[in-house]
């Protein structure tokens, strides 16, 4: 009788801001500590500026884990069990970097993060395809993503806010605070979306089966390698933004407004982009836009040659804006590519999928953001060779 109360009472709008909030984990608990990188650095007593990247970088790491397992799980035990463990996780972690006194301590901290705000990530997806169908069920994920990509425009903002009234740690209390309202919030108002009967059985061999099906489809796992390799030139921009904006160009407090500009970037493309791919394909548009991306960095490097390897601020925000935007073209036509033939087992393709392409991001974003030299080359070179190797690995996906 709980769950049917519950059920009658939470209504379409409550419902769609309760599981933006439930996604958004992932990009607060990045994007609010941007601002306060050189700060934590300080602190903990970092050696080398470019290791305060890590902070941005392990959280991705756990994230890339929690995708692999968090699908099949909400299937065997439900939604909401799935979804209690990845906040109890979460919440772990962000004790742990609260109250961490080394950069190590920090470092497990930020993976916890991630690894458990990966799972109220990825199960929002499976209780939003239990409620819904259909263009019901796209229009429902519409609404949440146009939230969710607000929070790359306004967290850092909250973070500079917080850093103002206090220190660095006390964004993790905010975190902490949040992490618990929204968790009442979802175990209150929301029933299970999976009944027992309709739960998967949990089962070794077809989970094998499963992840050999995806590995041995050479086509989509190119495209999972492209959908990485693309990721992981924005991860490179975003490990050294921080300090691109505020050492180089000595912004201070005024960097987050600047970030929040570039963010709209992305929104915009994600935006347009159901319009574009309608017209042009997702393949075209994919194989278009990184070789518009790698043009552009091409002209952009080469610019520095007379404008110096620092440019102007004008430039560089121009610059960063359109390869932002060609990111968020890529992003979803990717991930759809590489799912095409795995409706069948969508839930156990997603989470591999996703874990691969995120630790090829991780992996090539480090590279980058650990060669920061106090110049934008190493950002442009990303933007060059990554994006470079997607689209070879894209356009020969799309001639098979």
């Amino acid at each position: 009788m709980k769950g049917m109360r519950a059920r009658r009472e939470i209504g379409f709008s409550e419902f769609v801001a309760l599981m933006a909030f439930v996604t958004c984990f992932v990009a607060m608990s990045i994007d609010l500590m941007l601002p306060a990188l050189s700060q934590i650095g300080q602190d903990l007593e970092v050696l080398r500026d470019n290791d305060t990247q890590l902070i941005i970088t392990t959280i991705f790491i756990g994230v890339a884990i929690g995708h692999i397992f968090y699908g099949p799980l909400a299937d065997v035990v439900g939604r909401k069990p799935a979804t209690y463990l990845g906040f109890a996780i979460f919440i772990l972690g962000t004790s742990i970097s609260l109250f961490s006194y080394s950069m190590d301590m920090m470092l497990l901290g930020r993976f916890l993060q991630g690894l458990g705000a990966a799972g109220p990530r990825i199960v929002t997806i499976a209780i939003v395809r239990d409620k819904s169908e259909g263009p019901e069920m796209a229009r429902v994920m519409s609404l949440i993503m146009t939230v969710f990509v607000l929070v790359p425009v306004v967290a850092p903002i909250i973070g500079q806010g917080i850093l103002w009234l206090s220190g660095w740690r006390m964004m993790f209390v905010f975190l902490l605070v949040a992490a618990l309202a929204i968790l009442l919030w979802f175990g209150l108002r929301l029933p299970e979306t999976l009944t027992v009967e309709k739960r998967s059985k949990f089962s070794v061999k077809i989970v094998m089966n499963s992840f050999k099906e995806v590995i041995s489809n050479r086509v989509a796992m190119a495209y999972v390698i492209a959908s990485g390799l693309g990721f992981g030139a924005f991860l490179g921009f975003l490990n050294s933004v921080q300090q691109v904006l505020q050492d180089l160009y000595h912004l201070g407090a005024k960097f987050p407004f600047y970030f929040a500009v570039l963010a709209t970037g992305i929104g915009v493309a994600s935006f347009i982009n159901s319009k574009l791919v309608m017209r042009f394909g997702m393949k075209t548009l994919v194989l278009g836009t990184q070789m518009i991306t790698i043009i552009i960095s091409l002209l952009a490097l080469i610019s520095t040659f007379w404008l110096g390897a620092v440019p102007p601020l004008w430039c560089v925000m121009v610059y960063f804006m359109l390869v932002l935007m060609g990111i968020g073209l890529l992003f979803g036509n990717l991930n759809a590519l590489s799912m095409e033939p795995f409706g069948h087992i969508a839930g156990l393709a997603s989470g591999l999928i996703g874990g691969v392409s995120t630790l090829i991001a991780v992996i090539a974003g480090m590279l980058v953001g650990q060669a920061f030299n106090q110049t934008l080359i190493p950002i442009m070179l990303g933007f060059i060779l990554l994006p470079g190797l997607s689209f070879a690995m894209t356009y020969w996906a799309s001639r098979q």
